[in-house]
């Protein structure tokens, strides 16, 4: 079942187009969102949550049309959001934010502790449910923003760099949190880091300059990269350097036609 259609999706910020008519559908699974600084990611993560809006184009979410008031207000409910920065309030405990976040998603009221408590859980940080935000490391208040994001047992989860701050054994764990999810919700992951795509995704989406420079799965992108002989320490990093590369020299072709 395809989670997310988006036709022609076109986004501006002032005078530069941060996406130019992007075709995707995602379903079932992870899917890693990679590109460089300025490639697009967050725009698009952004619009998928509809905290923004498109200058053209059209996106579905599970079956609605986000221009719709009536279909996006339904959808918010069955989405988790991640950003990269989010705003929180720091008297609150672990568990205190967390219940606001989950009242907010609208979860009936005798559901939310429940809810609540395994979110926390799946974040490692049931030990720390009673702590004031405030009193947590930079690793932990993302737990804190993941934990969140998941409360409402989402069908569509989208999270930007999710394991920025996270140390090696958090990022491992949070890699077994995606497949998990992945299993039945439709998972989109925005990040820098090359190996957690190949670790935990299903689908790869590289995005350079606004467009689709590249789309397939991290065996396929790692084969790429065993037959370019590029820079880089991995495979996957080589596959990764290798696209952006072929994308480039397209773009380039193109624009002199």
């Amino acid at each position: 079942m395809t989670s997310i259609h988006v036709t022609g999706l076109r986004v501006r910020h002032r005078r530069r187009l941060a996406l130019d008519s992007v075709d995707l559908d995602l379903g079932t699974g992870v899917h890693g969102l990679l590109g460089p600084n300025g490639a697009g990611k967050t725009s698009l993560i952004r619009v998928l949550a509809t905290v923004a809006r498109p200058d053209a184009g059209r996106v579905e979410l599970l079956g609605a049309d986000v221009a719709d008031p009536r279909g996006r207000a339904g959808v918010r409910r069955r989405l988790g959001y991640l950003p990269q920065e989010f705003g929180y309030y720091p008297g609150f405990t672990v568990r205190e934010f967390v219940a606001y976040m989950a009242w907010l998603k609208e979860i009936p009221a005798d559901r939310v502790p429940a809810a609540v408590a395994r979110a926390v859980a799946r974040v490692g940080l049931a030990d720390r449910a009673d702590a004031k935000v405030r009193t947590l490391s930079g690793g932990m208040v993302r737990r804190v923003g993941i934990a969140q994001a998941v409360v409402n047992d989402p069908e569509v989860l989208l999270l930007d760099e999710p394991t920025a701050g996270l140390d090696p054994e958090q990022r491992v764990e949070f890699r077994e949190l995606l497949r998990e999810l992945g299993a039945s919700a439709t998972v989109v992951v925005s990040t820098h880091l090359v190996e957690d795509v190949a670790a935990a995704c299903t689908e790869v989406t590289l995005l350079e300059g606004g467009r689709i420079a590249y789309r397939g799965t991290p065996k396929s992108l790692t084969r790429l990269g065993e037959s370019s002989g590029g820079p880089g320490d991995h495979p996957i990093e080589r596959g990764y350097t290798a696209a952006l590369r072929a994308h480039r020299t397209a773009e380039r072709r193109e624009a002199l036609r």
